[in-house]
């Protein structure tokens, strides 16, 4: 029987400004990439959503960025090496902590944002990221882009990586996403986002913006809890993918 992961970005919100329903959305994913505060998240925030994922048997990540409130995390940092790989174990750290407290733990780490399309092709912001994860637990495994220079540094360094599709998300031709700068770059149907799922999972293969197929490996995937109908969306996949015979669990 074929299986996937189901992971979302949770933990967002901020102070008395909330983004997604993330009560709503942990009921259906595995696995829950928490914000560590510096993108998003206050340690409120943090700890309320690390107490829903552990009610949920939900799988908790540390979803790590650049030191970027202002913009989401989706602008490029200039950090050194060294000043990125302090920030992203603070940041691991801020969440094994609060998780802890509400009665989890983390087991694994995924960057987000701008962080997460720079270590696509950027070696120091990648090997900043890997070295960070193998100075704090180098059980951890790192969630990225397949063909990613994030993820192939990861399996040099002996650390395990998982490869990751996006449900809502545009691919380019070669295999990246498209920037949300572009028309397009969002799904919002969504049976369209089940039905791509499905085939992610059972065939291996996305369809790109300007319908190239692309094959990829897939062990996780990936539903934004910031997208409009995020919710309906993910009840969606779900259903298809038990339709479909597919196990939904989660990979670490």
């Amino acid at each position: 029987m074929m299986h996937i992961d189901l992971n979302s970005d949770v933990g967002e919100s901020f102070g008395r400004w909330e983004l997604g329903d993330d009560e709503a959305v942990l009921r259906t994913v595995t696995s829950a990439n928490v914000a560590c505060g510096f993108h998003a998240g206050d340690p409120t925030t943090i700890a309320r959503t690390c107490g829903w994922a552990v009610e949920q048997g939900v799988a908790i990540g540390a979803q790590v960025g650049y030191r970027d409130l202002a913009g989401f995390g989706r602008r490029f940092v200039d950090a050194t090496v060294r000043e990125l790989t302090d920030d992203v174990v603070y940041q691991i750290g801020a969440l094994q902590a609060l998780a802890s407290a509400a009665g989890g733990r983390v087991v694994y780490v995924k960057p987000h944002g701008a962080l997460y399309n720079t270590a696509v092709h950027h070696e120091e912001h990648a090997r900043a990221v890997v070295d960070a994860v193998a100075s704090v637990d180098r059980s951890l495994p790192i969630l990225g882009l397949p063909g990613s220079e994030l993820l192939a540094q990861a399996e040099r360094r002996g650390l395990r990586p998982v490869y990751e599709a996006f449900a809502d998300r545009a691919y380019t031709p070669n295999g990246t996403l498209v920037s949300r700068r572009e028309e397009g770059a969002v799904l919002a149907d969504p049976q369209v986002v089940a039905d791509r799922v499905t085939r992610m999972v059972t065939e291996g293969i996305v369809e790109a913006i300007d319908g190239t197929q692309i094959r990829m490996a897939v062990d996780s995937v990936c539903l934004h809890g910031d997208t409009p109908g995020a919710v309906a969306m993910s009840e969606a996949v779900r259903a298809a993918l038990d339709a479909a015979d597919i196990t939904v669990e989660a990979f670490a």
